[in-house]
């Protein structure tokens, strides 16, 4: 294993119209632009899990996206690629706020 930490790229989108369809479509796009990118170690999108409220859960988002990089530099590359760009082009007028939380990971 490499001494280098994984590069963990979190992003919550919160959408104008989040109703169930408008949710699975983005989660759709999420999988067709944004997964299998190289250097990717993990990679999920999904729906807000609505039945999880404890007083700690931030329930203030629609779609969640997770990519954990191998390394930074992959993410930096994965940041100015086509698919990604493409991604953020097709869906970025139907966000409402996005919010990224980038972390190192080991």
């Amino acid at each position: 294993m490499s001494d280098m930490p994984l590069l963990a790229h979190n992003v919550f989108f919160t959408l104008k119209d989040n109703s169930p369809e408008n949710c699975e479509a983005l989660v759709a796009d999420c999988h067709e632009f944004l997964s299998g990118h190289p250097g990717t170690a993990f990679f999920s999108a999904g729906v807000l899990c609505k039945e999880l409220a404890r007083p700690v859960n931030d329930h203030g988002f629609d779609v969640a996206l997770n990519v954990i990089f191998e390394t930074k530099q992959d993410q930096d590359v994965y940041q100015v690629s086509d698919r990604h760009i493409a991604f953020i082009e097709k869906n970025k007028e139907s966000w409402e706020q996005v919010r990224v939380f980038d972390n190192y990971a080991r």
